[in-house]
């Protein structure tokens, strides 16, 4: 695993790693806590429902639920229905694509070097029991709340279990890197003065990548200033009792 790459063998895994495994032809990809034995901890919208959009983008995106096309895996059963944290296992959740693992404490450098979001972050784990119970504690009371492709979705879910960060406004968008870069990459296109300082293709290329480098990096979880860490069982309760659901909207950017 490197600059290139993070994908992993399955002998490499340990439990409370951050997995994720593309979907669609790379277009998105579904991202759980990995716990030993083989299974995964993920959350999920049932069967092509997976963006949440009511529109006809939930056409294009396969579903992070797993799919059993055919008969019904021996060992998790038919889960196509399922939705909010559920265990699978391995082969459930790769649904037949390959592994790779997030990265956690990347240096700066190497998280600009990866251009294409939700695939790592500056901010530190918390040690793999921590990580493990939080993601145990979450499956069992089914407590992240109900998932939203833009504000809380799998790799929200996977960020939370190993950090407990969650930011303490509503005016965000969620964890997920993948949707970081995707508002990183629509700022520098639209909002950024610099773009009439130049007309030449190649300046115009220079502002919009150092504009989407700098939009990624402020937004990363590890960046920000605005979250606090929140134990799992103070964000189940919050959930119960309906508060807003401020706690599940952060941003990193990798």
């Amino acid at each position: 695993m490197g600059v290139l790459s993070n994908k992993i063998e399955r002998e490499q895994l340990k439990p409370g790693d951050h997995i994720y495994s593309w979907r669609s032809a790379y277009i998105y990809a579904h991202h759980g806590i990995y716990v030993g034995d083989s299974m995964v901890i993920h959350f999920t919208r049932a069967a092509g429902q997976e963006v949440g959009t009511g529109t006809i983008l939930d056409q294009f995106i396969f579903s992070s639920s797993p799919s059993n096309a055919g008969s019904a895996c021996e060992r998790c059963g038919d889960q196509s229905r399922l939705h909010g944290v559920i265990i699978s296992c391995l082969d459930c959740f790769l649904s037949g694509g390959n592994l790779y693992e997030f990265r956690y404490s990347v240096t700066p450098a190497f998280f600009i070097s990866k251009a294409r979001g939700g695939t790592c972050t500056l901010a530190a784990s918390d040690p793999s029991d921590v990580v493990l119970h939080r993601a145990r504690y979450l499956l069992d009371n089914n407590g992240f709340g109900m998932y939203s492709i833009f504000k809380n979705n799998c790799e929200d879910f996977a960020i939370y279990c190993k950090t407990g960060l969650l930011v303490e406004t509503t005016f965000s968008v969620g964890r997920s890197g993948q949707i970081s870069s995707l508002t990183a990459a629509l700022t520098a296109v639209a909002s950024s003065p610099l773009r009439f300082l130049t007309t030449s293709p190649g300046g115009l290329i220079l502002v919009a990548s150092s504009m989407y480098c700098v939009g990624r990096i402020v937004s990363d979880i590890g960046i920000r200033r605005d979250v606090d860490k929140i134990p799992v069982e103070s964000l189940v309760a919050q959930l119960r009792r309906g508060e807003p659901e401020a706690v599940t909207a952060t941003v990193p950017g990798g």
